[in-house]
């Protein structure tokens, strides 16, 4: 082999390595994309029946204004950080309705009729099935983003990793307030 064909043969093979290692990159980061939209469509859905929920326990709880105005407030917020995109602040916002949320179906174990409303039955099934997908959603999303970040940790994708800017991503956790346990009474 001459000095001018190895060189060609080592530009191609870098440049072949370079495309290889820049497109896995490449999936790995629109995987961790793909499964932020997967939360962000169930956060959606949340925001989208939270209101019906609220309207349907006003009817029986015309007095438990506060709990329906900070419900109100905390799904105002989930939407402005939802529109905002940083998933550290979505997280926080849709932790804050989360926890309004058990407010307000704690507020309708007052109220027997409210309990036996069909709406509502049907309001609170489509609740926790919501929060079901977006838990599945969430463990998809964390999959996702820790194998993208073990990648741009890995040798030699690190130093491609680097040279392209790609940074660690942050995973969706859960607050100290879901890891507390459960107490159930009888």
């Amino acid at each position: 082999m001459t000095p001018t064909t190895t060189l060609i043969a080592v530009i191609i093979f870098l440049v072949v390595v370079f495309v290889y290692f820049y497109n896995r990159l490449i999936v790995l980061k629109n995987r961790v994309k793909e499964a932020w939209s997967d939360i962000d469509v169930q956060l959606k859905r949340r925001h989208e029946l939270v209101p019906n929920l609220v309207e349907t326990v006003k009817g029986y709880a015309k007095h438990e204004k506060e709990i329906f105005e900070e419900v109100a407030k905390a799904r105002e917020r989930a939407l402005t950080a939802t529109k905002e995109g940083d998933p550290k602040k979505v997280q926080q916002a849709e932790n804050q309705l989360k926890s309004t949320l058990k407010s307000l179906f704690a507020v309708s174990e007052n109220y027997p009729d409210l309990k036996a409303s069909d709406n509502f039955l049907e309001l609170q099934k489509e609740i926790t099935d919501t929060e079901d997908k977006i838990q599945s959603a969430r463990r998809f999303y964390n999959r996702n983003v820790k194998e993208y970040n073990i990648k741009i940790e890995s040798i030699p994708y690190n130093f491609f990793a680097s040279f392209l800017n790609y940074n660690k991503e942050d995973y969706f956790e859960a607050t100290e307030e879901e890891k507390e346990n459960v107490e159930v009474k009888f």
